[in-house]
């Protein structure tokens, strides 16, 4: 039987790890150009999707 390749394991679980990252820094991305940021929902229905009560409106010139 032939041995364990650990450094070929390590480097796949590496590999992995900074795909995930990338792909969340891309949605992160994706989500701040819509305008939304890094704001997410915690299950709370406060009605409508309205800004924060202490946050200020955005101006568009």
């Amino acid at each position: 039987m032939a041995t364990p390749n650990y450094s070929y394991e390590k480097r796949q679980r590496e590999l992995a790890k900074k795909r995930k990252a990338e792909e969340k820094a891309a949605e992160k991305k994706a989500r701040k150009a819509q305008g939304r940021g890094d704001e997410t929902s915690h299950g709370d229905d406060a009605g409508p999707a309205s800004p924060e009560a202490g946050q200020a409106p955005s101006q568009e010139a």
